[in-house]
C-alpha cells in the first residue's frame, strides 16, 4: 500500500496544532497587512488580525509562494510515496491553479484537487482523504473522489455587518449603508466555491433560523438525510465563540441523530472579507470509505 501525505493550506481552518494531531500538511496562508506580510498561524493570530481589522488596517489575501509549496511537497517525498494537495476553491483563489502548475513536474507524485471546498468543507476533504489513504486508495483516486463528491457540500454563513463586504466591492456602498439603516441581517452561501446571497433577516435569531432551514433543505432535496445521520453538520465563527456554541447547541438538539457537531473559527482569508461578529453552518454528506473500496478494488 503507498504511503499518501495529505497536505491542504489554513483556509480549511485546521491549526499548525491541530494538524500535527491529525497527521496533515497545513499551508499557512499569507495576509499583508499595511504592506507587511503575515502567515495565518505561524506570526499571525486569530486575535491580532481582527485588532487588526477592526483598526481598519489595510489588509489583503494572497498565496504561499511556489518556492514554499515546492519545499513542502520535496520534503514530503523523501518519506511518503504521493501527495495530495487540497488548496481553497479555484473559484476563491489563484493558489489552485498555481498548484495545479506546479504539480506538472512532480507527474505521478503530486496530486492536486479542485472541489471547491473552503474554511469547514476544505477541513472534511482533508479528512475524507486521509481516511481514503488509509483505505488503501492511491493518489489518483482520491483526488478522483474528492473531485466527483465537490458538489455534495454547503455553507451558509450570517454577517454582524455589511461594512467589510462594501470594502472588499462586494456590494455598492448604497446598498451597504441601506442595509445598515434597515439593520438587515444578510445570509450568503456558498455553493461551487462562489459566495452569493440567500437571503436577508431583519434579526440574528431570523438569520440563524433561516440557516437551518436552508441546511435542513439541502438534506432532504439534495442528500436524501433529512436527519444528517449520514452527514457532517459543521459551525464556524468569527470572534463571537459564546454565540457559536450556543448555535452549536440549537442546531445539535434540531438534528439530535446528527454525530457532534464540529465548530472552528471561520478562516482568515473568508473572515476578512465579513468581518467580525459572522456564523456560519455547513453540512457535508458523509464519503462511504466502503464504496469507494469497492469502486476502486483495493
Amino acid at each position: 500500500m503507498m504511503n499518501i501525505a495529505i497536505v491542504t493550506d489554513s483556509n480549511s481552518g485546521i491549526t499548525q496544532a491541530q494538524a500535527r494531531e491529525l497527521g496533515i500538511s497545513v499551508i499557512p496562508m499569507p495576509f499583508m497587512i499595511n504592506g507587511e506580510t503575515f502567515e495565518e498561524d505561524i506570526n499571525l493570530t486569530q486575535q491580532q488580525f481582527y485588532e487588526r481589522l477592526v483598526e481598519g488596517a489595510d489588509i489583503s489575501t494572497s498565496q504561499p509562494s511556489p518556492a514554499d509549496v515546492m519545499a513542502l511537497w520535496d520534503e514530503l517525498l523523501k518519506e511518503y510515496d504521493q501527495i495530495v494537495h487540497i488548496p481553497m476553491s479555484s473559484s476563491l483563489s489563484s493558489a489552485c491553479q498555481t498548484a495545479v502548475l506546479l504539480a506538472e513536474d512532480y507527474e505521478d507524485k503530486v496530486f492536486v484537487v479542485d472541489n471547491q471546498r473552503i474554511s469547514i468543507t476544505q477541513r472534511q476533504s482533508a479528512l475524507d482523504a486521509k481516511k481514503l489513504a488509509a483505505a488503501g486508495l492511491n493518489g489518483g483516486q482520491i483526488k478522483e473522489v474528492l473531485e466527483r463528491t465537490k458538489k455534495d457540500s454547503s455553507i451558509y454563513i450570517t454577517l454582524e455587518t455589511l461594512k467589510y463586504l462594501k470594502k472588499g466591492g462586494r456590494i455598492t456602498p448604497a446598498a451597504a449603508a441601506l442595509g445598515t439603516l434597515l439593520k438587515i441581517k444578510p445570509v450568503l452561501q456558498i455553493q461551487g466555491g462562489k459566495l452569493d446571497t440567500f437571503s436577508k433577516a431583519r434579526t440574528t435569531k431570523q438569520a440563524r433560523s433561516t440557516m437551518i432551514s436552508a441546511i435542513t433543505h439541502d438534506l432532504e432535496t439534495r442528500f436524501q438525510d433529512p436527519e444528517a445521520k449520514n452527514s457532517w453538520i459543521e459551525v464556524a465563527y468569527t470572534c463571537d465563540r459564546e454565540t457559536a456554541e450556543a448555535f452549536v447547541q440549537e442546531v445539535q438538539e434540531y438534528f439530535p441523530k446528527t454525530d457532534k457537531i464540529h465548530m472552528d473559527p471561520l478562516s482568515l482569508s473568508v473572515a476578512c472579507h465579513i468581518g467580525p461578529g459572522a456564523l456560519a453552518i455547513a453540512c457535508t454528506e458523509k464519503l462511504d470509505i466502503g464504496e469507494e473500496k469497492r469502486r476502486y478494488g483495493v
